[in-house]
């Protein structure tokens, strides 16, 4: 476990521009209409 803990240690932390870019709602909604639109794009694509 020693060496699991040291890498998560190490890891990099988010800055505050990241953290604010996941806590907004409208970013999230952006995030989410384009998750589904390149879902939609793929889903139709493969119908025909």
């Amino acid at each position: 476990m020693d060496a699991t803990d040291a890498d998560i240690a190490a890891a990099p932390l988010p800055t505050d521009k990241t953290l604010s870019a996941r806590q907004s709602v409208v970013v999230q909604f952006g995030r989410f209409l384009a998750i589904n639109l390149k879902m939609f794009k793929i889903i139709r694509k493969d119908r025909h």
